[in-house]
């Protein structure tokens, strides 16, 4: 076991865990929701730091991140745990750690050393962390960051955002590039689907971007839980607020898990929240999840030349040049080289 950073002592033994925003009170021999922090004898404890159960190499629009270093590939790991328990969650093999073992956790033990070692070997140019929530890996997450960055590769987080300001602001000056899921508009679907709030989410988003982070924005469209337009108006108005060049995702879903019970989005609700995003003043906005449907290109916001051209993951044709469109000259927001 490795200890935790930020927690702090409470009352009777208690540990309070300041990591991300269920400032989840730990007492002895416990363990905070998700599932792989743990509080023993009055030090709280990571369980899964080096603990790697998923390594892989991916495209960087698999995160999804399509004004990064679009073509790259990125070294994409992660623990077990999450702080969310998304009953739609693609990833509950390894999301829900709740039974997990404190002296035999699952995964494989693995270094910073060595997961930049592999990073480099496998021609990336950024770590992901990624799949689970990664604030709740945060120390080895860290560190990874840390030779990353000494080595000149980026870093990248997909996170569902509810992170502490405190991790925000300890996070932000190593990280490149974040994409962060807006869920929904609704504190309701974060209570009842997610077991979470939608303000952290919120805040962070917010200021990950005031602190120079590199903000894509990602929400999962579920039929008859976040797919009204009002709703889809609120996401595209926040983001527009904050900026109208950061780039919004809208995927398609699928069932698993414990949502089995809703079909499959269709290509006409994407089509549908990518007019509604691009209405509300946003620049980009992108269809995910149903390849071909031509809402995956990047467009220029001023003369309309078509700039990428996608299908699912992969890059077609890229006719940036140095981060301009080569038709009128306008600038593309991102980070393109």
């Amino acid at each position: 076991m490795h200890e935790a950073q930020m927690y702090d002592q409470g009352r009777d033994g208690e540990l309070i865990c300041e990591l991300c925003a269920h400032h989840c009170r730990i007492k002895e021999g416990r363990r905070g929701i998700c599932g792989v922090r743990e509080n023993r004898n009055g030090i709280l404890h990571s369980l899964v730091y080096g603990r790697l159960v998923a390594e892989r190499v991916d495209p960087i629009e698999k995160k999804p991140l399509f004004h990064f270093l679009p073509g790259s590939r990125s070294y994409s790991i992660s623990t077990v745990g999450c702080n969310f328990r998304c009953r739609h969650c693609q990833n509950f093999s390894i999301s829900q750690a709740d039974t997990i073992s404190a002296e035999n956790p699952p995964g494989i033990l693995r270094s910073p050393e060595q997961v930049v070692a592999s990073a480099e070997a496998s021609g990336c140019r950024s770590i992901s962390s990624t799949y689970v929530e990664p604030t709740i890996f945060f120390e080895f997450a860290h560190d990874c960051c840390v030779l990353a960055r000494n080595r000149g590769l980026k870093n990248v987080f997909v996170s569902n955002g509810f992170m502490s300001e405190k991790a925000t602001r300890k996070l932000a000056p190593l990280l490149d590039a974040i994409n962060i899921d807006i869920k929904a508009y609704s504190e309701d679907f974060y209570h009842t689907i997610c077991g979470a709030r939608l303000q952290p989410v919120l805040d962070t988003v917010r200021l990950m971007h005031e602190l120079g982070v590199w903000v894509e924005v990602t929400t999962l469209i579920i039929p008859g839980l976040n797919d009204s337009d009002g709703e889809l108006r609120a996401i595209a108005e926040f983001i527009v607020a904050i900026d109208p060049s950061m780039p919004w995702h809208v995927s398609a879903f699928h069932p698993t898990y414990k949502l089995t019970d809703r079909p499959s989005t269709p290509a006409h609700t994407l089509e549908k929240a990518r007019k509604i995003g691009l209405s509300a003043g946003l620049k980009f906005v992108y269809e995910g999840n149903i390849p071909g449907t031509g809402g995956e290109n990047t467009v220029c916001p001023s003369c309309q030349a078509l700039l990428v051209r996608r299908f699912g993951f992969r890059i077609e044709e890229d006719r940036l040049i140095h981060g301009r469109c080569p038709q009128c000259g306008e600038g593309i927001a991102g980070r393109w080289e």
